[in-house]
């Protein structure tokens, strides 16, 4: 779908025209937005389309999600595979964006990055943005994300069927506001922390047989969360996006 908008436009369909049946008028020296949505259960081949689409896009953006079953594009005969990097990645001269809505496991982030790195993927952390406003997938919402599976099964006689990728889990902490933040991680840790043991603790007690080594993950969340820093997009302010994409 796309769209093009501008401020007549705005005034024209605030006020639409009595006459039924009348299109609003459209300007095309607005900004174009094109939105890819997916109408069937996955394997639409979206991933291809917005690689496609890219090429003259000044920004890709993902609004929802998390490292699930993901989009394979091939270009120039190298496969590229695609789990939480918008598949525009590719393209060089665009710049990607995660946003809030989407849900982020950091190691898998950073292994695809440096995955697709070897096999080509050049300059991927300078083109990418990553909304501070996102919610963080934990290690241990992908071991509880198996456990429900595994207590579905056993009560009901069937499972969802997830990839066991914690995503569930995670939008579940999110809409509970118990949910940690990309912006929760890089601010202040000491507290980020205390709300990670107190997290860890509620889904301890609702899963006993959960273990999770606080300390070790909390250290490597820290190192996840500086190398995460530079593509950081905050709310308030947009000098990320300036400072990557040449007006």
């Amino acid at each position: 779908m796309s769209l093009t908008w501008s401020a007549k436009d705005h005034k024209s369909y605030t006020n639409p025209p009595a006459v039924t049946g009348l299109k609003r008028p459209r300007n095309d020296t607005g900004n174009k937005v094109t939105v890819v949505l997916g109408a069937q259960w996955g394997d639409e081949g979206k991933g291809k389309v917005v690689d496609l689409l890219a090429t003259e896009a000044d920004l890709v953006c993902r609004c929802q999600g998390g490292n699930n079953a993901g989009h394979t594009v091939v270009v120039d005969g190298k496969e590229y595979d695609f789990h939480l990097l918008p598949s525009g990645i590719i393209n060089s001269k665009s710049i990607s964006l995660i946003g809030n809505g989407v849900v982020i496991h950091l190691p898998g982030l950073f292994e695809e990055g440096d995955k697709n790195e070897k096999k080509g993927l050049k300059g991927w952390d300078k083109r990418l943005i990553v909304s501070d406003r996102a919610h963080l997938v934990f290690d241990f919402h992908q071991v509880v994300d198996g456990l429900q599976e595994t207590q579905r099964q056993a009560q009901e006689g069937k499972n969802i069927g997830t990839t066991k990728k914690g995503i569930g889990p995670t939008y579940s902490s999110k809409a509970s506001r118990t949910g940690l933040r990309v912006c929760d991680l890089l601010g202040d840790f000491k507290d980020f922390s205390a709300r990670f043991k107190n997290l860890v603790q509620q889904y301890q007690s609702m899963y006993p047989s959960l273990t999770v080594d606080v300390e070790d993950q909390l250290k490597k969340l820290k190192e996840y969360g500086e190398r995460l820093r530079p593509m950081l997009f905050e709310l308030l302010g947009h000098s990320s996006i300036e400072k990557k994409i040449d007006y």
